[in-house]
């Protein structure tokens, strides 16, 4: 049948269709399985629909085939069969236009350069496919954000060419070069340790932009651990873990940050077990980074930390004071500012916790002198950071709040990660939480971690009703007020 004969156009009739999948089947299924399809186009009664992998065509013929036929068929009585192929067996000549009449390169439905199937331009027109061998459903491909449901945005600023490199981290910046610039993979996985902000996170993002500069066809996922765990725990509710599984089983580089968060989660080390062993054997490459070595994680399975242990385990030490001044040097370059030496080597004696903070503090005096229209001084600096000096001069640990809070109330310190819900033990480790949020700089996930591995929304909670409480007893506000000068004295 000629394209003119079939009445409103395949590209019509494919929206239309899709719309009705996505209310039968649901948003979980329809992203994981039904967005990612092609249309190709139609031959003689044959609509051709293109997915990209193996995997996807097998289960897309199982289960949604006979659907979209029915479907189709109440649009256009002419269509008689649904035909699933992979993307790379598509031809580029053989992409339908809108119109229907055949184009080359531009597809009625594919994966727009910005998203999957069935994006359209700003100016209306239909996106081109995926190059052939780059399609797959919300996985990593280059020069697209691939992260919309999968993993994790890419930071620009953290590449190889921006990492300062000194004694603390000589060997990490090293090895993780040596993952990005080898097209084999030289040892698996390279596990990446050491504390807050001293770059685990940055080496990373250079892993990853690495590989995509140089090896754009290779499928390269970063993100958090946490965010692993959501979508596991989604497709579990959905029951939907064969779309979890083939993405996550399915890539080239997989990078998971701080993997320490799945510690006392059985279900997440469980299915990441799985992963972990699947990638290694299809010769896939996995970094991970934790805020310790696998042998100093609790909270894990002795068969997890083995596999953690596999490949290279490079830690990451505290910075130098040579570290800590090169890094300031190269941010003030960057950031094309006139600081004195004297100011940038004040900066790196005084904030020596991490680097996220000494660079915070650099950005914050940059932009005071911006302005206020005042050349950067010695004396000016250490009044526009005089809160962080403070802190510096007297850092307080999450360990001192919890063993202080303890003795005050009267109750172990175990108590403060057990599980145990009694008020008794429940609403001293819920003012911990509330001081260790006031106190320190951490995350509400590092906090949460630190008292028996609970949720951050565990410890948002903690902090909403210790904040109420203390609003409506004056007593309990008193009690909380002691706690906190006698652990700042």
């Amino acid at each position: 049948m000629r394209p003119s004969d079939m009445g409103p156009s395949l590209e019509a009739q494919w929206v239309r269709v899709r719309a009705r999948l996505k209310v039968e089947f649901g948003e979980a299924a329809y992203r994981s399985w039904l967005k990612p399809l092609t249309l190709v186009g139609q031959d003689d009664g044959v609509i051709k629909i293109a997915v990209p992998t193996r995997f996807m065509q097998d289960w897309v013929r199982q289960h949604y085939a006979d659907r979209i036929k029915t479907l189709w068929r109440a649009e256009n009585k002419a269509i008689r069969l649904i035909d699933v192929v992979v993307q790379s067996a598509v031809a580029p000549s053989s992409v339908v236009a809108a119109s229907g009449s055949t184009t080359n390169g531009s597809a009625a439905t594919g994966f727009g350069a910005a998203g999957l199937g069935g994006a359209r331009a700003a100016n209306g027109a239909i996106p081109r496919p995926a190059p052939t061998g780059l399609a797959a459903p919300a996985l990593a491909r280059a020069g697209q954000d691939e992260t919309e449901d999968f993993g994790a945005p890419l930071d620009p600023r953290f590449t190889f060419q921006s990492f300062v490199t000194g004694k603390s981290n000589e060997f990490a910046a090293a090895a993780a070069k040596r993952v990005a610039e080898e097209s084999k993979v030289p040892f698996n996985p390279l596990f990446l340790y050491g504390g807050v902000g001293l770059g685990k996170t940055h080496l990373m993002h250079a892993i990853a932009w690495h590989i995509r500069k140089r090896h754009p066809a290779r499928r390269v996922v970063y993100l958090s651990a946490e965010k692993f765990m959501y979508q596991f725990i989604r497709a579990m509710r959905f029951k939907d873990t064969m779309s979890f599984k083939e993405q996550f089983r399915s890539v080239d580089v997989l990078l998971v940050d701080d993997v320490q968060f799945i510690s006392g989660k059985d279900a997440t080390q469980e299915e990441f077990f799985h992963t972990f062993n699947a990638l290694v054997d299809q010769n896939k490459q996995i970094v991970l980074s934790a805020d310790k070595s696998p042998a100093d994680l609790e909270g894990l399975e002795d068969r997890v930390r083995s596999r953690l242990g596999w490949g290279l385990v490079a830690d990451i030490h505290p910075t130098t004071y040579e570290l800590r001044l090169g890094i300031l040097e190269t941010k003030a370059e960057k950031l094309g500012a006139a600081v004195p030496p004297k100011v940038l080597e004040f900066l790196a004696h005084k904030i020596v916790a991490n680097v996220r903070e000494l660079e915070g503090a650099l950005n914050r005096i940059v932009a005071h002198a911006t302005l206020v229209g005042r050349a950067i001084s010695l004396e000016g600096a250490q009044e526009v950071l005089h809160d962080i000096l403070r802190a510096s001069d007297r850092r307080v640990t999450i360990e001192e709040i919890q063993k202080k809070v303890a003795e005050h109330f009267a109750i172990r310190l175990a108590d403060m990660h057990s599980p145990r819900r009694a008020r008794a033990v429940a609403r001293p480790r819920q003012v911990a939480m509330y001081l260790a949020k006031q106190l320190t700089s951490r995350s509400l996930p590092e906090i949460g971690r630190k008292f028996g591995g609970r949720d951050h929304t565990t410890v948002m909670h903690a902090v909403r009703k210790i904040e109420e409480l203390r609003g409506a007893d004056a007593a309990f506000s008193e009690d909380i007020e002691l706690l906190r000068r006698m652990l700042e004295a």
